[in-house]
């Protein structure tokens, strides 16, 4: 990250170059940013999907949680989220501006002082750690804390640019909500969430690496080892195949453990093998556009994969039901 002072003025689209530079630079200077720009600095639709499965491990958690403790546990789990999503971009202010997917970001294009995005974001993150120990419980801040810390500089200061197993390790931050939920309910750790930070985990490889397939070039050009980059397409798709043979049984396990009901256990039975089906179009699919429909395709249903999975596991607990209770 280089130091030097940049006088390109706000809300003005930055270089790859100027957006390195621009991190670290003008702390002391105010930006016009609004606050749907620091909104968009906590990656909405990743914190979404980290609020709708800690919901989830909450709701599994055994006993009665009180709802305006649960709403006060899952915002400051949505806020500690955030504040990964804005340290990742303090720190990838650079390689953001080099990529299509991510160079309207605020800092590359001037419209936020990186030293604004940086306080901002450490803020939010004591904020939500210290709060969630005081007025829930200390396990789920501990685990919030650990979280934050995952994934933003295990994940993206070490992992991400130095290997192209980066998604598969640092993917451990983005399966941990459910077990922060649970955690925040009964203030203990179980089999059960456990099952479902697996689920999360083996799903993020194939899931992410879809999406690489689409944006190699973007990877390669801002320096990033992704697999498609360091490997090549080929080897990325047999990879997202293997791990999507992986994740189908994962996927059915509360069923086996008797977690959920045979409604679940067909939900994930037939989506994990559509999954599959998915993946293998996608290992046998010809270089081009075929390539890209077929990666286009997987991405797009992981993302149902994950949320229909978790509504069934949602809606059941929210319920009572159990395994064995629904009568066919």
């Amino acid at each position: 990250m280089s130091t030097r002072t940049d006088t390109a003025p706000l809300h003005s689209p930055l270089s790859a170059a100027d957006a390195g530079a621009r991190v670290g630079s003008d702390a002391f200077t105010p930006s016009l940013a609004t606050p749907r720009d620091y909104f968009s600095l906590l990656k909405p639709r990743l914190m979404s999907l980290v609020v709708f499965t800690a919901l989830t491990g909450m709701v599994a958690a055994p006993g009665h949680i009180n709802p305006v403790l649960g709403f006060t546990a899952l915002l400051f789990i949505a806020i500690g989220a955030g504040a990964s999503g804005a340290l990742n971009m303090w720190y990838e202010a650079d390689i953001d501006a080099k990529m299509s997917r991510t160079a309207k970001r605020p800092i590359p294009q001037g419209i936020i002082r990186s030293g604004e995005v940086l306080g901002f974001a450490i803020f939010l993150a004591v904020f939500s750690v210290v709060a969630l120990g005081l007025l829930v419980n200390v396990l789920s801040a501990a685990l919030l804390a650990f979280t934050i810390f995952f994934y933003a500089v295990i994940y993206s200061v070490w992992l991400k640019p130095s290997t192209p197993q980066n998604i598969v390790i640092g993917g451990a931050a983005g399966a941990l909500p459910p077990v922060i939920g649970w955690a925040a309910a009964s203030g203990t750790i179980a089999l059960e969430p456990i099952v479902m930070f697996l689920i999360i985990f083996v799903w993020t490889p194939p899931h992410f690496w879809a999406l690489a397939l689409l944006r190699s070039d973007e990877y390669a050009r801002a320096g990033i080892p992704m697999l498609p980059v360091v490997a090549g397409d080929s080897e990325t798709r047999r990879q997202i195949a293997l791990y999507s043979w992986l994740l189908a049984p994962v996927g059915v396990l509360p069923w086996i453990l008797g977690y959920a009901s045979v409604v679940y256990g067909a939900v994930a039975l037939v989506t994990g093998a559509m999954f599959v089906m998915y993946a293998l179009r996608l290992r046998k699919a010809a270089e081009g556009k075929a390539t890209v429909k077929a990666a286009k395709s997987l991405f797009g249903f992981s993302i149902l994969y994950l949320f229909l999975l978790f509504a069934v596991l949602l809606a059941e607990k929210s319920v009572g039901w159990s395994f064995g209770q629904l009568v066919w």
